[in-house]
């Protein structure tokens, strides 16, 4: 990755909205402020690849539930006095001019946070979302964007036909220029008019594998005086819906090839799918990779203490205290979770707690912030700071899909069980007697 500065160059992340698909996860943050492999939020993603790509001019723009995100955003990133760096967080607010306050989508958040970054000496804007797991060198896509001289550049990855029905596709001249868009596309013929050779995709030094679709990542660069005149001349809200299909007939709009690990974190299958897929042996997505480390708040915690512990295929995250016979086996441990003794956890995320709680030997019945011993976890999300008692039973082993999202305790989501934040439960709580 790129080790000189950018100062011609800023990145704005977007927040997205509410993230209804990621509840109840986002009850109570925003999408970009979900915890991520036990240590990290999806925020820092972003973050970290414009940081190791030179970028350090970095705006997160948000309006639904952005305290905790703020304050993870204002300890994890400061900047030295000199490098003129920083992490900006741009909430909506009410303002005194009228249809300036809540954002419409997209392109309405960025045209009403214009006056922060059209400013001269910025050169580029590179636009990225909150929301997703990739490493990437955002200087070989600002390269891609000058060099072929384009008003605006998309980073698109190769799929195969099924995969591309889920995703807009773009069909390109020889040169690589998008000609035309396709969302979503479901028929064969929608899908046969946004063909891409795959000869031209291997002759471009990716392998395409038969791979015969470019699939938008909805990351984007612009020239900072077409995405001002874009977003001033028209009433858009939404980049990936409106902008960029409309910027095709008027614009240049290139395509930058991309072929790394990428996932879209905007559901809760595919949150659990892509953490449990981190603690595997040989993880598609490395958190060790030495020259693009991945950053977040430092928390000064001590090492992960355990006892006679049996684990595999797992991440355990610092500040632990594990008791003896504990089994966990294909989960993710977050910081500062206390494990009691003769506990077993399969295929689970635990996200672990905030702080450490005081010991109150005054209230004997009161259930400790912990997992209490004797209980058995699988296939679940266990939120953060929550109390769970002895002996309690979390399984969805009736395999529901969905239950009431209005539950206080715990709700299933695509199948996962999501103990909700701060819940309490009782010794002995099972899921399968106490949800209906």
């Amino acid at each position: 990755m790129g080790n000189l500065q950018m100062r011609n160059a800023i990145a704005l992340v977007l927040g997205g909205g509410k993230g209804s698909r990621l509840s109840p996860l986002t009850s109570i943050r925003s999408k970009p402020a979900v915890p991520l492999g036990g240590m990290y939020r999806l925020i820092d993603i972003p973050i970290s690849n414009c940081i190791n790509s030179g970028i350090e001019q970095i705006f997160v723009l948000t309006q639904f539930m952005s305290v905790s995100l703020h304050g993870h955003i204002r300890r994890a990133y400061t900047f030295d006095n000199f490098s003129g760096g920083f992490v900006e967080l741009l909430a909506a607010q009410e303002t005194a001019s009228p249809g300036t306050d809540w954002y419409q989508g997209t392109a309405d958040a960025v045209r009403k946070n214009l006056r922060y970054f059209d400013q001269p000496g910025i050169d580029y804007v590179v636009i990225l979302s909150g929301d997703q797991l990739y490493r990437m060198n955002y200087g070989d896509l600002i390269a891609t964007h000058r060099e072929s001289g384009a008003d605006v550049t998309i980073s698109c990855m190769p799929v195969d036909r099924q995969a591309a029905r889920g995703f807009g596709v773009m069909r390109l001249d020889n040169t690589g220029r998008i000609k035309g868009f396709v969302e979503k596309p479901q028929t064969d013929e929608e899908i046969d008019s946004v063909r891409t050779d795959p000869a031209w995709i291997d002759a471009r030094g990716i392998q395409s594998k038969g791979r015969d679709c470019l699939a938008s990542m909805g990351i984007y660069v612009f020239n900072r005086e077409v995405l001002r005149d874009v977003l001033n001349s028209n009433p858009f809200a939404d980049f990936g819906k409106e902008v960029f299909p409309a910027a095709i007939e008027t614009r240049h709009v290139q395509t930058h090839l991309f072929d790394g690990y990428w996932e879209d974190i905007g559901t809760i299958r595919s949150f659990y799918d892509c953490n449990l897929a981190l603690a595997q042996d040989s993880p598609v997505f490395n958190f060790t990779t030495p020259d693009a480390p991945i950053y977040t708040r430092a928390r000064f915690l001590p090492p992960t203490q355990m006892s006679n512990v049996r684990v595999s295929r797992s991440l355990i995250s610092n500040g632990c205290i594990i008791g003896d016979g504990v089994m966990i086996e294909n989960s993710v441990i977050g910081l500062r979770t206390i494990i009691e003794p003769n506990v077993t956890i399969k295929d689970s995320i635990i996200m672990g707690c905030d702080f450490y709680e005081r010991n109150d030997e005054s209230d004997s019945n009161r259930v400790p912030m912990a997992i209490g011993s004797g209980s058995f976890i699988q296939g679940c999300i266990i939120d953060k700071n929550c109390c769970i008692g002895k002996n309690v039973n979390i399984i969805n082993e009736t395999a529901r899909d969905e239950t009431n999202l209005e539950h206080p305790i715990c709700v299933i989501r695509d199948g996962i069980p999501i103990v909700i934040k701060g819940a309490v439960l009782p010794d002995g709580w099972s899921l399968e007697s106490e949800i209906a």
